[in-house]
């Protein structure tokens, strides 16, 4: 049995996946603690894994109050929680530190640890690199900016590392873009979390209206009302179905549904695939990914992660779905859901991809990947 520590960002693309790896490393006989903002906790415990809040996260942001997101970067890039971090390190005595790939203040300090430290990637490596640099030379000036030592540059927060674990597939990662000998990649992580719970249908189950799934960001910095009411009104003249889920960072009675529509704030998206004809989303690797296993063509609206509008874009150079942009209004929004369930070939495409993802879950993968890290 290994002992790992998993230092975590709670972003809904960062912590559920990390979730679904930590529960089958536990699964398998290992002990796994996740270490984080106090925000984090709630969600990691109710996954039944063991959750810490480190020394200094919620004091951190305040001197960040320049960054449009200060409470994520000054979390993610501030030294005052890599020292949480590191003395989280020195009094847990991991086998294994896990760090996620966007925590610059964990990783920054990695070196010190003194043990075999994996960084751990939930969305696409090769396609995105260039975005991954600037993100990280973001956050050292952020750091300067409030007043701390900067960063050094990806080829350190990364590439000094015993282990990239990377959970997307590499057939739709693109050729390398580095020579770095330990990026393994693997699957998206699509394990459902513990607030996935379940949704009856209101209609019967031979009605063959189509049904859209409507899912946008989980993340409390990407928050937008006014995203969802207009794609709620977007499909309410449409002859369709409509769940919609705001992923707990709005209340569904903040928002007006039409009557073609269920709000909720969680649903099993699993389930709601298995017979949906259409998903509007945020272009999340994790939601995109779910969305193409069970061959569901996707328009995407992007928020503000890195990866969301690229992903967006791809999904249009797939062929399986239409990318908007982030401030797309009704009429646009509704002709695009009209294009693609008008247009066979966009749910076609989208079976066929879907192929690709006949493999296991890529929690295994990357649990295999974190054993034999432990192992070494």
């Amino acid at each position: 049995m290994a002992d790992y520590l998993w230092a975590c960002w709670d972003g809904g693309g960062n912590l559920t996946p990390s979730l679904g790896i930590a529960r089958e490393l536990v699964d398998r006989g290992h002990r796994v603690e996740f270490v984080g903002r106090e925000e984090m906790l709630p969600r990691v415990r109710a996954a039944g894994l063991e959750a810490t809040a480190l020394d200094g996260a919620a004091a951190a942001p305040d001197r960040y109050g320049f960054h449009p997101l200060a409470p994520v970067f000054g979390y993610t890039s501030s030294p005052v929680v890599g020292d949480g971090v590191a003395a989280a390190v020195v009094d847990r005595d991991p086998d294994v530190v896990v760090v996620d790939a966007m925590f610059s203040a964990a990783l920054d300090v990695a070196s010190g640890f003194g043990r075999p430290t994996a960084v751990a990637l939930h969305t696409f490596f090769d396609r995105l690199f260039p975005q991954w640099e600037a993100n990280m030379e973001m956050q050292a000036a952020s750091r300067v900016e409030a007043g701390f030592d900067g960063l050094p540059g990806i080829d350190t927060l990364w590439g000094e590392r015993d282990l990239l674990v990377v959970n997307a597939l590499e057939t739709l990662d693109g050729p390398d873009v580095t020579d770095w000998s330990h990026v393994v990649h693997g699957a998206p992580v699509l394990a459902s979390e513990s607030r996935a719970v379940p949704c009856p249908l209101e209609w019967d189950p031979a009605d063959p209206t189509p049904l859209v799934l409507l899912s946008f960001s989980t993340v409390t910095e990407q928050r937008s009302v006014e995203k969802l009411q207009a794609a709620l009104d977007a499909l309410a003249p449409l002859p369709v179905h409509v769940v919609a889920t705001t992923g707990g960072i709005v209340d569904p009675g903040e928002l007006a549904p039409p009557d073609n529509a269920r709000v909720l704030a969680f649903a099993d998206h699993d389930a709601l695939l298995a017979c949906a004809d259409l998903a509007v989303g945020h272009g999340g690797h994790g939601t995109t990914m779910r969305c193409l296993s069970r061959g569901v063509p996707i328009a995407a609206i992007p928020a503000k992660a890195l990866d969301q509008a690229p992903i967006a874009a791809l999904l249009e150079e797939w062929g399986v779905g239409v990318a908007l942009p982030g401030d797309a209004d009704v009429d646009r929004i509704r002709c695009a859901v009209e294009r693609i369930l008008g247009e066979p070939g966009y749910a076609a495409t989208a079976r066929e991809l879907a192929g690709l993802f006949a493999g296991p879950d890529g929690a295994v993968p990357a649990a295999d990947a974190l054993e034999e890290l432990a192992a070494r």
